[in-house]
């Protein structure tokens, strides 16, 4: 937690957020595209 706290001083606030946004989003993504991989073959099947 103070390795956090210090990196947060050193980099700045919007920086951190950005970061962890980030890194939330890049878990969506690999569903979104896990998504597009099976589409041909719902597509095929429906």
């Amino acid at each position: 937690m103070v390795d956090m706290l210090s990196f947060i001083s050193e980099v700045g606030f919007p920086i951190v957020v950005t970061l962890i946004l980030l890194y939330r989003i890049e878990g969506k993504l690999d569903q979104v595209v896990q998504s597009i991989d099976r589409l041909p073959e719902r597509i095929s099947k429906g």
